[in-house]
Order: structure tokens, then C-alpha cells, then sequence
């Protein structure tokens, strides 16, 4: 049965296919080579030499999500739970994304420091520094490897090679690249891959649409399907927190999601944040995730909406989906990872589906290639250079980090096998999330607002914090705690960033604090304001380039997005 639904799911891809994978791959070997002749020093290649315009790295901070977790993940939420998927944007992105831009930006752009670990070490000392960076690295790996099997189911299906030989293979790729030329090969290859996933993924939509009928047609196969009308109001969601209860459902949504994870993730993740600092200047820099969130609000659009039809047409769904949703085996083999690949061979003609499959290969390839060039940054620079080698001239951490960059990739290669255990790639992801982003948001949101905390309660609060979301998680998972689905890792995630503040908070009463002359900079209160404003002429002047009113411009119509779904 499996050797059968294997060669069901087949992509029934052409020579011209082929022939546009190919050209793909070239030219993205090709950036690459060319950014590679711009790297002179570890500064270039871990952060671009801090010389990137605003519209490049707006585009590179959102192509740069667009790995695993927004293509086939937020499809295989679509196909699951429909609409209350759009929460993880509106609700749980984009408002953490202007925060970043107006808030945080100034602070880790102004004090030059080369990654989130680096201010935590300045802030809080050099325990919670080596906690902060040893988790962080262990994150990306983790999450590398989930971009790394997506990326590698394709291939599979594409060529029926076995997981492993596509796995190698996929994972050769990304490595060549990030490997020559660094931060920048990353960013420019994202800015191309925000494109080919858009090329590839809007007509997709707009097929899938018209053979259902439309938004109406869509509306009434869903409802008379599996899951039924709860998955065509993002409103209150029980069906992906799994809480049962419409209240709890929305606290879990926003506080669990739209705060403690979202947070969590886009204002301390250094994979989103090493974009900003790449930026040219203090005004660039803040624009960059405002700029993002532009785009940012539409990709429910083209994600979630296929998984949806892919639900209510894809013959194997429409058999099996029950099953499925009652976290079953389907007899077909498949599972909701598999939606928007099987919308694609169901619906795609050739040419269009070699387009459809960059479009693909590029997602997971642009995710799993920021995950490595924060990952070489963080173990070269926080790691490496401040705990094993302290003193060596700037080229050997440029060699090293070249060296760390293949390291991660065979890691990587490695966890790609945790991940293909999971039947919904997001869940895995939302879970990994909730252990290491939720609990750093609270010590960095404390420790940026209260200078009274302690370099004791900085490490302190991460450790038992972590602690504590592996917990609920672990008794989520072995049926002590009644919770299911994703609303696992949005109460792992609350209860981290609480254990986190209540810890921070005791164990500063008792420890010393640094003195304030120490903090300048690093705390609110205590950083002269002139210092965290951007020079506004030149080419950083005119109205379109103010950070704030950019903000509040994505704000109202995000707000317009969630009222009228």
C-alpha cells in the first residue's frame, strides 16, 4: 500500500520542468559565486557588512520566514483547520513585527551588536549569554532539519529518489551557497525566492479557486466537509487550539499565540532579526520588518486558501480526511503536509508545475539558508570566539565560520529525520518555538523595561522557563494535561514566559543588580533618546520612509483583514 501511494504522489513533471529547475538552481549558485567576491571579513560574511538597502532586506526578513513553516506548514493547517489559520499572521506576526521595527531596532542597531545572543551577554553577563546561545544554535539546527525534509520531500517526489539520498542532496544545495558567499548570498537569494514562491504560488490559488467555483464554491464544500463551517471563521478557533471552550479558545489565541509566541519569535529570533542588522543605517534598519509586514498580511492568501481547496478536492482528502482529523493513518498514505504537493499534481500543467516546484524548493530552500547563516553566526561569534578562541585574527572566524556552516548542514541533515516523524509539520515547529522564543521574550522584555533585573535572574529565568514549557509539553504528549493539537504549544508557551518573569523577578530581589552606568543603552529608562532616533534626510528622507506612520499603516489594514474574516 505504500509503495502505491508513493507512486500516487508523483509529480508527473515534463522536460521543460526540469529544464526551469535547473535554470533555477543555476542562478542561484550563480548569486552565491558573485556574493562571494564581496567577502573580505567576518563582518561581511556573517552580516553583510551592514550595507543593505531597506526594500532588500524587507523582502530577505519575509522571504526568510517563508521556509517549512509558512508554505507547507500553513497549507497543512488550511487543509486541517481552515480560516483560524490567518491567526498566526494577523494576530501572530504582524503586530510583533512593528514592535521590532519601532521598539527593539534602535536598541539592537545602536548598541552595533552582531546577534541577539551578543546583547543578552552585555545586558545580563556571560551565563545567560552561553544559555541564550547554546539554545538558540540548538534551535536552528532542529529547525533547519524541518525545511531540510520538506525540501527533500520534493525532490523524492520528483524524481522518486529515497528520502535520505534527497535529503543529501537538498541539503548540498543550500550549503554551496550560504557557504560561499555568506549572509549576503542568503539575503539576495531570499529577495529571488520571494518572487519565484509568489510566481508560483498565485496561480496556483487563483486555478484552485476557479475549479471549485470560487470563494463561494469553496465556502460550501467546506461546510459540507469534514471539520465543517468552524474551519470558515478565524473566530474563536477551538478547532486549532483543541481547548473545546470559545473563551479559553480566544485567550489562548491571543495571549498564547499573539503575544507569548509571536513575540517570542519575531522580536528575539536572531534568523529574522540578523536581516534588519544588515541594513545600512538606524532608518533601514527599523523599516525592514515594517517593510515585511506588508507582504506579510497577504500570504494567508496563497497558503492557506490552496490548502483549503486541497481539502475539498484532492481525492485523497476527500476519502480520508476524517480519519486524518481523528489523528489517524490514512489508508492512502498521506497526511496534511502533503496538501499543497498534491494540489499542485492535481491541478498544474506542465511548465507551470516546474515553476510551481521552484516555487517550492525555493521556500524551504530560503528557510533552511537563514537558519544556517544565523546558526554560523551565533556558534563563531557567541560561542567560538568568546568562550574557545578568543584573540585569532578576523580571517580565521571568517574560514571557521565557513567550516560551522557545513557542520550545521550535516546536523541538520541529521534532525530532518526528527521531523519527518511529524504528520503536521507546524506542530512540530509551534512546539520547538514555545521551548526556546517564548521564554528569551520575557527575560529580554523584562530585562529591557526593568533595570532592577539581575545577571543572576537572566539566566535563571531561561533555564527554568525552558524548563517548564518541555514540561507541560511532555505531559501534553503522555496524557497527564488534556490538551491537543496546537493549543499545546500556545499553553507550554504562556507558561514558560510566566515561570520566566516570576522567576526574573524573585531572583532579582535577591541577587545585585548591575550598576546604571552599565545598562546605558540596554535598558529603556537609562538610553538618552537621541540615541535611538534614526537620521531622517538624505535618503533616509521622506514621508514613505518613516518608520512610524509605515507602522500605522499596516496596523489599520490588519485590523481591516481580521474584521472582515
Amino acid at each position: 500500500m505504500l509503495v502505491l501511494a508513493d507512486a500516487n504522489l508523483r509529480l508527473d513533471a515534463s522536460a521543460i520542468d526540469y529544464i526551469e529547475l535547473a535554470f533555477y538552481f543555476v542562478l542561484v549558485l550563480g548569486i552565491g559565486y558573485l556574493a562571494r567576491r564581496q567577502v573580505s571579513s567576518s563582518l561581511d560574511f556573517f552580516l553583510s557588512g551592514r550595507s543593505l538597502p531597506a526594500w532588500v532586506t524587507g523582502l530577505a526578513f519575509i522571504s526568510a520566514n517563508l521556509g517549512a513553516v509558512e508554505v507547507m506548514g500553513m497549507s497543512a493547517n488550511g487543509a486541517k483547520y481552515g480560516l483560524p489559520t490567518v491567526h498566526y499572521f494577523w494576530i501572530g506576526a504582524i503586530p510583533a513585527m512593528l514592535f521590532l521595527g519601532i521598539v527593539m531596532m534602535p536598541f539592537y542597531y545602536g548598541s552595533k551588536v552582531r546577534s541577539v545572543p551578543e546583547f543578552m551577554r552585555r545586558r545580563f553577563g556571560k551565563p545567560a549569554h552561553l544559555v541564550n546561545g547554546i539554545s538558540f544554535a540548538t534551535a536552528q539546527i532542529l529547525i533547519a532539519g524541518a525545511n531540510l525534509f520538506l525540501l527533500a520531500s520534493v525532490v523524492k517526489l520528483l524524481l522518486g529518489w529515497p528520502l535520505w539520498v534527497s535529503i543529501v542532496v537538498a541539503a548540498a544545495i543550500v550549503l554551496s551557497y550560504t557557504a560561499l558567499g555568506g549572509l549576503s548570498a542568503a539575503i539576495y537569494n531570499e529577495v529571488l525566492q520571494f518572487f519565484v514562491i509568489v510566481i508560483a504560488l498565485v496561480p496556483l490559488t487563483i486555478i484552485g479557486l476557479v475549479k471549485v467555483g470560487g470563494w463561494q464554491g469553496l465556502v460550501g464544500k467546506v461546510t459540507n466537509s469534514p471539520g465543517g463551517t468552524a474551519q470558515l471563521h478565524s473566530w474563536p478557533g477551538d478547532n486549532l487550539t483543541g481547548f473545546g471552550n470559545n473563551i479559553l479558545s480566544i485567550l489562548g489565541i491571543v495571549f498564547g499565540l499573539g503575544f507569548v509566541l509571536s513575540f517570542g519569535y519575531w522580536t528575539t529570533n536572531f534568523v529574522e532579526v540578523q536581516r534588519a542588522m544588515a541594513s545600512k543605517s538606524m532608518s533601514a534598519a527599523r523599516r525592514t520588518p515594517i517593510i515585511g509586514a506588508f507582504p506579510k498580511m497577504l500570504v494567508p492568501f496563497i497558503v492557506i486558501i490552496p490548502g483549503m481547496i486541497a481539502a475539498v478536492t484532492v481525492s485523497e482528502y476527500v476519502k480520508d480526511k476524517q480519519i486524518l482529523l481523528d489523528g489517524g493513518t490514512a489508508p492512502s498514505g498521506v497526511t496534511f503536509n502533503n496538501a499543497l504537493l498534491l494540489l499542485m499534481r492535481d491541478l498544474l500543467p506542465n511548465g507551470m508545475l516546474g515553476i510551481a516546484i521552484a516555487g517550492l524548493l525555493a521556500s524551504f530552500m530560503a528557510g533552511m539558508a537563514a537558519n544556517l547563516s544565523s546558526f554560523n553566526t551565533v556558534f563563531t561569534y557567541d560561542i567560538w570566539q568568546t568562550y574557545v578562541q578568543k584573540d585569532k585574527p578576523d580571517h580565521y572566524y571568517l574560514n571557521f565560520g565557513r567550516v560551522v556552516t557545513s557542520a550545521g548542514t550535516i546536523l541538520a541533515i541529521g534532525t530532518a529525520f526528527i521531523a519527518s516523524r511529524s504528520s503536521n509539520i507546524l506542530d512540530y515547529l509551534q512546539d520547538l518555538f514555545s521551548f526556546f522564543n517564548a521564554p528569551l521574550f520575557a527575560t529580554f522584555i523584562l530585562g529591557m523595561f526593568w533595570k532592577r533585573m539581575t545577571p543572576h535572574a537572566g539566566w535563571s529565568g531561561l533555564v527554568l522557563g525552558t524548563g517548564s514549557a518541555v514540561t507541560v509539553w511532555a505531559l501534553s504528549k503522555t496524557g497527564v494535561l488534556g490538551l491537543t493539537g496546537q493549543g499545546i504549544s500556545f499553553v507550554a508557551a504562556g507558561t514558560a514566559f510566566v515561570v520566566d518573569i516570576v522567576v526574573s523577578v524573585a531572583v532579582s530581589l535577591a541577587t545585585r543588580p548591575k550598576p546604571d552606568d552599565e545598562l546605558v543603552g540596554l535598558v529603556y529608562s537609562l538610553t538618552p533618546k537621541e540615541t535611538r532616533r534614526h537620521d531622517d534626510t538624505g535618503e533616509n528622507a521622506g514621508w514613505y520612509r518613516r518608520p512610524g506612520l509605515l507602522a500605522g499603516i499596516v496596523l489599520i489594514l490588519t485590523i481591516a483583514l481580521n474584521a472582515i474574516f
